[in-house]
């Protein structure tokens, strides 16, 4: 009984992470004073020796099963080939020949909102944050020293965008889990979800346009070669036709090379060397991940994710406090877990159980369960989407975070869709299917 209840001690290396991270850059009054590798390897040694029942060896294996997990290697290896990808594609003059077609096409005044439209465009074609990212980030990054606009800003639209895609595309392994858990049609969940997040995506887009306005582009027109821009436009095209990230970053390394030797752009030791700083510029990124998947793994084998499910699920009453139970419940374990996915995983079993109990729809909470925990993942510091975009970007994952505007508004439409326009009965969803 005692190990269902979980342990709340068990959370600890992930509150001291949190602590020593923010805590930190808040007393030194700067972000990068500190590698956030610091305070990972720091929790990483309280989760190893802080189970003394277990014993170090134990928890030394549970710590490495983790970090060698499926989802945390296929993650590094999404890094690795993102950097290079990057590295390459701005080696070669992809990211400069897109940039100044960008500059001649798109006003300058809507420049900021343009990144977030197109990010969340590429993400519901990819189905990932994380390959949208490491496509369009470096281009933001260019915009931003062109144009005098704040680099956090333009990151934070890409972002938001990133998310807004993730949460919604069809293939994403975010849907594919919340619909599959709770047992529903992946486009009714869309129709649900887009309606909720339609609100948020307009006001960003918004708040973009008008942060976005101080925009300085020069009149002189931008020279480009469109050749270079293949390797982003081939990066579309294969999102749109459903092709697997790790195909897509792998097609456009080679699109982007192959390019760049044609055009005389790249030589073989450049490109060598775009391979190897594209690699070495996400080693802190990829060390990290490696890392807060082993934390998490303790954690979790120590009952600190029990504790949690726990604490919410005995706090239910109603069917809207089992749907904010729910919601809140997917995204603290999202914070604890530094992955949507992993949360949606482990909390769907769950939430089909309240969602039985108390009759719920099952597209409502599988969208309740995408919206919390996407909304979570794209703020958290220490998460892959904004910890490989202040890499490419060389900023702190504090300053992107309070341009995320997209991800803070989405929890705020998801809480409002909640209280606001009540769950159905089920008797009543299927009377209206049959009718």
């Amino acid at each position: 009984m005692e190990k269902s209840k979980g342990n709340a001690l068990a959370l600890l290396p992930l509150i001291l992470f949190m602590a020593i991270y923010l805590g930190g850059g808040i007393l030194l009054n700067d972000f990068y004073a500190m590698s956030v590798l610091v305070p990972g390897i720091i929790a990483a040694v309280v989760a190893i020796f802080m189970n003394r029942k277990k014993g170090f060896n134990n928890s030394l294996e549970t710590f490495c099963k983790g970090a060698g997990h499926l989802d945390i290697i296929l993650m590094v290896f999404i890094f690795i080939l993102a950097g290079i990808f990057a590295q390459v594609a701005k080696s070669m003059g992809a990211v400069e020949a897109t940039v100044n077609l960008g500059l001649t096409v798109i006003p300058s005044n809507i420049l900021v909102a343009g990144i977030f439209v197109i990010s969340a465009f590429i993400a519901i074609s990819l189905g990932t944050s994380m390959g949208t990212i490491a496509a369009v980030a470096p281009i933001a990054v260019e915009i931003a020293a062109k144009t005098g606009l704040a680099t956090p800003l333009i990151v934070g639209a890409v972002v938001g965008g990133a998310m807004f895609g993730d949460n919604l595309s069809m293939i994403s392994d975010t849907t594919i889990a919340a619909t599959k858990t709770q047992g529903c049609e992946m486009k009714d969940k869309f129709k649900t979800n887009f309606k909720v997040v339609l609100p948020a995506a307009i006001i960003a887009i918004i708040v973009y346009i008008v942060l976005g306005n101080g925009a300085q582009v020069a009149s002189a027109s931008y020279d480009y070669n469109l050749i270079k821009v293949i390797p982003y436009l081939g990066i579309l095209v294969a999102a749109l036709l459903g092709v697997n990230v790790i195909m897509v970053l792998t097609g456009g390394i080679v699109l982007a090379s192959g390019i760049g030797f044609l055009t005389n752009s790249l030589t073989i030791n450049t490109f060598l060397d775009s391979v190897s700083s594209g690699i070495s510029g996400m080693s802190e990124t990829i060390i990290i991940a490696l890392l807060i998947g082993g934390i998490v793994n303790v954690v979790k084998e120590n009952g600190g994710i029990d504790f949690i499910l726990n604490l919410i699920t005995s706090r239910i009453k109603t069917k809207t406090g089992a749907e904010l139970g729910i919601g809140a419940l997917v995204g603290i374990v999202d914070a604890c877990t530094a992955n949507n996915t992993i949360a949606i995983v482990t909390v769907g079993p769950i939430a089909k159980n309240i969602s039985n109990k108390y009759g719920l729809e099952s597209t409502r909470i599988a969208g309740i369960l995408d919206m919390f925990s996407c909304a979570m993942q794209g703020v958290i510091p220490y998460g892959a989407q904004l910890l490989s975009a202040a890499a490419i970007a060389s900023v702190s994952p504090i300053e992107i975070m309070k341009y995320l505007f997209y991800p803070y508004l989405m929890g705020i439409c998801a809480v409002i869709f909640i209280t606001v326009f009540k769950s159905r009965s089920k008797a009543s969803v299927l009377k209206k299917e049959l009718a």
